[in-house]
């Protein structure tokens, strides 16, 4: 079984003044997360969808789903008090619902609605490989690494430097028992999940992905966004 695991807990605060959570804010007429779910609808690879929601727009999202035909959402679950507890809380509903050995959990944003099928099969595909598959893209610009005082102790290779997206995709099992490590020892804020899975020791792999996968956090993404969707779809700005 295949299943996407889709954290849509936003609250939006980077947006301005709105009271909509950001993945419900519209690309074109259409919202955000709904973007997002239909490239897994659609994919004959995926099983099952299951979403971490804030708790008081689970009703909301239910309204969404039945009004796009969204079928493949298994459950919706409340979000936690961290990212990392809301991808928590949707695991846990996996490993509830799936068979922990052979199940691959694909990981990803609902505010990250341009992947598409050939990404979504090559995770599962490196999944089946190599155990794990974070997409990524060779980073543009020079990294350095700092100290607590902003000193910088290391100047990174661009050609060795890339920065991990999503889907992130695991076999279920491990990165449920790397969640629950991390809880038995305190870890509730973790980055993203493939932090959490370097910091247990999981070896990692990498899938390339485009730069177009953007996650979208503040109002200049949703405009690059918007613009994103329009040259995708032959819209003339």
């Amino acid at each position: 079984m295949n299943v996407a695991v889709i954290f849509a807990g936003g609250v939006g605060k980077r947006m301005g003044k709105t009271d909509l959570p950001k993945q419900f804010i519209e690309i074109c007429g259409k919202p955000i997360i709904i973007h997002t779910l239909e490239v897994f609808e659609n994919n004959k690879n995926i099983d099952g969808i299951i979403i971490a929601s804030k708790e008081e727009w689970i009703g909301y999202l239910e309204d969404l789903l039945k009004k796009y035909n969204i079928k493949k959402v298994t459950k919706i679950v409340p979000g936690g008090e961290t990212g990392q507890m809301s991808i928590f809380n949707g695991i846990k509903c996996a490993a509830e619902m799936y068979d922990l050995e052979s199940t691959i959990v694909l990981i990803h944003d609902g505010v990250r609605p341009f992947i598409n099928n050939e990404l979504i099969d090559k995770n599962i595909e490196n999944v089946k490989e190599k155990g794990s598959s974070v997409s990524s893209v060779f980073s543009t610009e020079t990294e350095v690494l700092i100290d607590k005082d902003n000193n910088i102790k290391e100047v990174i290779n661009r050609n060795e430097s890339l920065i991990a997206k999503a889907p992130q995709s695991f076999y279920l099992k491990d990165v449920y028992e790397v969640h629950l490590m991390a809880q038995r020892d305190g870890k509730t804020d973790s980055i993203d999940t493939c932090t959490l899975m370097n910091e247990y020791g999981k070896k990692l792999s990498v899938v390339l992905t485009d730069y177009d996968n953007i996650k979208i956090t503040t109002i200049k993404d949703l405009t690059l966004a918007e613009s994103i969707y329009k040259r995708r779809n032959n819209i003339e700005e």
